[in-house]
């Protein structure tokens, strides 16, 4: 039976649906179309970079300040938001006000949505006054009440009257951040042992993998508790903000170490490293030039997965109450509330940053499985 050969240019159409025109694709373009069809890791990747745009812009997002206080409005249920579709006026957003009582009892305020009190919603709103960035001034919020001395909780309060939306969207900014800044760290200390180690072999390979070793031995959370109860109580919130992440970075860079201990292991022995050694190249310029962009989609992607273990570590250790303290906003911050049962029980929304720790977690984790096979050239 005869079959036809297909000729050159159909050979290349078939490879990939989106053939490179004009050279050879480059690994990165390779890596991002093998990402492309990792479906949970693009969701993942919409949700990492929603998160990380509340927390440039959480001034304005957030409908009031995190720490406005209203004793009238503790632990107030969350407020629906409806629409009032008329002829007359067009599409028109309002929420239900509270009818407040007192427990006899207890006397505990208890709030009703009461449906025959509206309160009107507008985008843009006015409100409590921030700097954005610490520099520019404004009032504006993206959604709230169209007047200012009106309340409105879309996920609940807390039991200072405080908004949980707002103190969620302010918490990310700190928790996001020691992430990044923490793998940051990381990152340096785990190129700059993980390439000596890898490089050289012999006696500091040997030396650092034994500290490594040592490292990964201790458990995690223990080390974490009994390093975070060393910092001083006096200290403000800046400073046990970089504490935390230097705890957090002196213990998380050891399995990005070893990942970049395996690779300079197989680098090294390449033709274009030996090549580069005979051309007489200096072994910083080898290794900076010509080792580590050769590897960089493999770090990227252990970096990426790193991300969401820092979060999980300054959330345990504010939730225990040796991280971040009051007046700091975080999400381990805002979780401390949670843990009387008698309270949870009463106000179930104080659990909704366990909700955001869960969901932005998740999407790390997919964003940093997709990068690594991806990465993969033999996937």
């Amino acid at each position: 039976m005869l079959t036809r050969t297909p000729q050159p240019e159909e050979a290349s159409a078939v490879v990939d649906d989106a053939p490179v025109t004009g050279g050879q694709a480059s690994p990165w373009r390779l890596i991002w179309r093998r990402f492309r069809k990792h479906r949970l890791a693009l969701v993942g990747a919409v949700i990492v970079l929603l998160a990380y745009f509340v927390v440039v812009f959480a001034e304005i997002l957030a409908p009031a300040s995190p720490s406005a206080v209203d004793e009238k409005h503790t632990y107030a249920p969350p407020q629906i938001v409806k629409v009032d579709l008329s002829w007359d006026d067009g599409l028109r957003f309002y929420a239900n006000g509270y009818t407040t009582e007192r427990d006899p009892e207890t006397f505990e305020q208890i709030h009703t949505v009461d449906p025959d009190k509206r309160i009107p919603l507008k985008f843009l709103a006015k409100g409590d006054s921030y700097h954005l960035w610490g520099l520019i001034p404004g009032d504006r919020h993206l959604f709230g009440a169209v007047h200012a001395d009106q309340k409105v909780y879309f996920l609940g309060s807390d039991r200072s009257g405080r908004d949980m939306l707002s103190r969620i969207i302010h918490g990310a900014r700190v928790s996001l951040s020691i992430g990044l800044v923490g793998v940051a760290v990381s990152f340096l200390l785990g190129l700059f042992f993980g390439g000596i180690s890898g490089y050289f072999g012999g006696k500091p390979d040997l030396t650092i993998q034994r500290i490594i070793e040592f490292l990964m031995s201790i458990p995690t959370l223990p080390l974490w508790l009994s390093l975070s109860a060393a910092v001083p109580d006096e200290w403000g919130p800046l400073a046990r903000y970089f504490a935390i992440t230097t705890i957090l970075s002196v213990i998380g860079w050891t399995g990005l170490a070893r990942v970049v201990r395996g690779r300079f292991f197989s680098l090294r022995e390449e033709d274009f490293v030996t090549a580069a050694r005979l051309d007489g190249c200096s072994r910083p310029r080898i290794i900076f030039r010509h080792m580590v962009p050769s590897m960089s989609s493999h770090v990227i992607a252990s970096l990426t997965m790193a991300v969401p273990g820092m979060i999980l570590g300054e959330t345990a250790m504010s939730f225990l109450g040796l991280g971040l303290q009051s007046p700091a906003v975080s999400w381990g911050v805002l979780l401390q509330e949670a843990q009387n049962i008698r309270t949870v029980e009463s106000a179930p929304w104080l659990l909704i940053p366990g909700v955001a720790v869960f969901v932005t977690v998740l999407a790390m984790n997919f964003v940093g499985d997709g990068l690594r096979d991806s990465a993969d050239p033999y996937k």
